[in-house]
């Protein structure tokens, strides 16, 4: 009988989301998600500051909103792998 999911080719594991990377690259990603976190969270700050116009401060604060939801899953997806 064939399997309907191939083991192998699943992305989460035992061992974590990203146990096929090595973990110099965790280290590469990890720091990437701080930088988004942390570039999301100026630009939010800097649009308050200086930027009047309504519709681009909302433009401007929906995209750091993405920053930071793609710097949060980054960083889940790192301390999900953590202890291999």
């Amino acid at each position: 009988m064939k399997q309907l999911v191939d083991p192998t080719r699943l992305i989460i594991n035992a061992r974590g989301p990203l146990a096929h990377i090595s973990a110099l690259d965790a280290m590469w990603v990890s720091f990437y998600s701080i930088g988004l976190l942390l570039a999301s969270s100026l630009v939010v700050m800097a649009t308050r500051k200086w930027v009047k116009n309504g519709m681009l401060s909302l433009l401007i604060h929906v995209i750091a909103f993405g920053m930071f939801i793609v710097g949060t899953v980054l960083m889940v997806l790192v301390v999900l792998t953590w202890p291999s």
